[in-house]
């Protein structure tokens, strides 16, 4: 069991560009088909995972871990998220530093700021509606409200982001 969580988390770890948000739908699609959790389980363990200081991927991949093998499966799994990235950035960090002006390099980083876009969105839509979409209309309007509401607090009147959150958080009680 340990080796499996940790040849799991290794390989969502070497491919988890764009930060904790961008890596959840991966993280989702290995443990549900694995059937370590429950689309529920799993949406109630990356809300978890958000609450705590750190990276969301890896407190997720902490949870995770231990729910499925107690504190060993818990050091396990958060090993195999963080040692790709970790190994990647000291191999790659010289070689980049010399390539910095290049603009091959320049160009390759701008791609994957769409894609990182689209992994973030894609994670947020499937954590609201974790049942594939089920309640997805009836939800659609109150979520692209309080969306587009935080989204005009923030860029027009730069209000701090735990307010931003405290005031979702009541437009949800209100809302849903």
């Amino acid at each position: 069991m340990y080796w499996d969580l940790f040849m799991m988390f290794i390989s969502v770890g070497l491919v988890s560009f764009g930060g904790g948000y961008a890596v959840i739908p991966v993280i989702q699609k290995e443990v549900t088909e694995k059937g370590l959790l429950t689309a529920a389980e799993f949406q109630q363990t990356v809300a978890l995972a958000g609450m705590a200081p750190g990276s969301i991927a890896t407190n997720a991949a902490t949870l995770i871990g231990y729910q499925s093998a107690g504190y060993i499966g818990a050091a396990v799994s958060t090993a195999g998220i963080i040692l790709p990235s970790l190994v990647v950035i000291v191999l790659l960090s010289a070689l980049f530093y010399r390539m910095r002006g290049n603009p091959y390099v320049q160009s390759s980083l701008y791609g994957l700021r769409p894609v990182t876009t689209g992994l973030i969105v894609y994670a947020a839509i499937h954590f609201g509606y974790p049942d594939e979409g089920e309640g997805l209309i009836q939800g659609l309007i109150p979520t692209l409200l309080i969306c587009g509401a935080c989204l005009f607090l923030l860029l027009k009147y730069k209000l701090h982001p735990l307010l931003i959150l405290l005031m979702a958080g009541a437009a949800g009680i209100v809302l849903f």
